[in-house]
């Protein structure tokens, strides 16, 4: 491991078990299920049912390659400790600062969405106030304490996840009494083969859905982020880890076919929230506003999620500097935190505002499809890890990924599978190819920037 300087604090382990699971459920849930899901089922038709259920066990394996490699030494931060020790210092340099990088374009979509969405009720607010006072809200909360974090974003994923357990038992109830939409629709199971079948928009369509699925997911390793902050690490990560194909079941697939079953899978818009128009059809009057909450709650728990990250990671990545006004960047302050880092990244997401009034829409979104395909390199980073560091430590630790190294494997394989697909996609190639550039331009840096070379 690189040799961190002793002139500061440590994080102190104040994220408890709740906050840990509940931080796993918000990093799988994002603002694509509530908005996303009708294009994606326009894209795929009833066959995304099966692109989330192999994409969630990949996801499974990918958190037990990660959960072993953070449990196999409990002095690690994060996961780029690991590929530090396993890779070497210029891959983790190169993953550990376009992860920081990618949670930071993120953070700044999230942060133009949230002004978006609070202009449906308030149409005359700028839409970069919204944004910002939410962003300087969870400054605060995160420059507090651990804890603090931890507990606001438990709360966040607990509407998330009411609103899609309220969701599946509607939906249920639907089925149950047969209810008959506006349209004549009977609500049933069979819905999801009886408009052109299970594959309505063939292989085509299926292997295409595959790019919106995985970038739902993008985050799911941020559990990778609390090791260090986490009371009982040994218990509550893989506890969290173990929860994710249940989560996926329930929350992913549950919410889609129940959707599919209300709906035919053709008649969904999708440029509309299949959310928005189950609580109209029950006669909710206030379905629009009451999704929108539910979003503008999903991108504030993203907003947080990425203070969190980034500030850890900011710190880790500065932390083994030659030179100390830079090391300074890693100091924790007297509440356990990284508050230089994460003051730092606070400063370049509140930007967004600025860099949305300066370039078209079109180029910012660009930038955060950048962020999101760059997932890609860092979960194939985090597996190769994992194998380096069976073939050094066979026995593996005590929380063993199963079916090591085939499941490594295959892991990969979907990953480089997933990048194949991008370049099919006229709106995903452009992404795919700066994101290559962009890794290609970090190995050239990780060979020049003397800097940040580790002891």
């Amino acid at each position: 491991m690189a040799e961190k300087q002793p002139d500061q604090q440590t994080l102190s382990r104040g994220l408890k078990d709740r906050h840990v699971q509940l931080i796993a459920l918000g990093g799988a849930i994002g603002t694509g299920l509530f908005l996303g899901s009708g294009k994606s089922i326009h894209v795929a038709g009833p066959s995304i049912l099966l692109a989330y259920l192999i994409t969630g066990i990949m996801c499974f394996l990918l958190m037990r390659a990660l959960g072993e490699l953070l449990l196999a030494d409990l002095h690690y931060n994060s996961f780029v400790d690991a590929i530090r020790d396993y890779l070497g210092s210029r891959a983790a340099f190169i993953t550990g600062w376009t992860y920081w990088l990618c949670w930071v374009a993120i953070a700044m979509a999230e942060i133009t969405a949230i002004g978006m969405y609070v202009q449906l009720w308030l149409p005359n607010c700028p839409q970069w106030v919204p944004g910002l006072i939410t962003l300087a809200v969870l400054l605060c909360v995160n420059l507090i304490t651990v804890g603090a974090f931890g507990e606001v974003e438990s709360w966040f994923a607990l509407i998330k996840i009411f609103a899609i357990l309220l969701l599946i038992a509607i939906g249920i109830g639907m089925m149950l009494v047969r209810f008959k939409s506006p349209n004549g629709i009977v609500t049933s199971p069979s819905n999801l083969i009886s408009y052109g079948g299970f594959f309505a928009t063939g292989l085509d369509g299926f292997l295409k859905s595959f790019q919106m699925v995985i970038f739902s997911f993008a985050g799911i390793e941020m559990v990778g982020m609390t090791a260090a902050e986490t009371a009982n690490p040994r218990k509550v990560i893989p506890k969290a880890i173990n929860d994710i194909p249940v989560r996926i079941l329930l929350f992913y697939i549950g919410a889609l076919f129940v959707i599919m079953s209300i709906y035919p899978w053709n008649r969904l818009d999708p440029n509309s929230s299949p959310f928005v128009m189950v609580f109209k059809d029950i006669g909710i009057s206030s379905a629009a506003s009451i999704i929108n909450f539910v979003v503008l709650t999903a991108a504030a728990s993203s907003c947080n999620s990425a203070l969190y990250t980034t500030g850890r990671m900011l710190a880790e990545l500065t932390s083994t500097s030659r030179r100390p006004s830079i090391r300074k960047i890693s100091r924790i302050s007297k509440n356990s935190v990284p508050a230089t880092a994460i003051v730092i990244s606070a400063l370049l997401m509140g930007m967004s505002s600025l860099l949305n009034y300066l370039i078209p829409s079109e180029v910012f979104t660009l930038v955060s499809s950048v962020a999101t395909t760059s997932f890609l390199f860092i979960w194939g980073t985090i597996v190769l890890a994992h194998l380096r560091y069976r073939k050094l430590h066979p026995e593996g630790s005590g929380f063993k990924m199963p079916g090591t190294p085939v499941t490594d494997w295959m892991v990969l394989i979907f990953l480089f599978a997933v990048g194949v697909i991008l370049m099919f996609s006229a709106d995903t190639r452009i992404a795919l190819i700066i994101a290559v550039v962009w890794l290609a331009f970090m190995t050239v840096l990780s060979m020049t920037f003397k800097e940040y070379k580790y002891n």
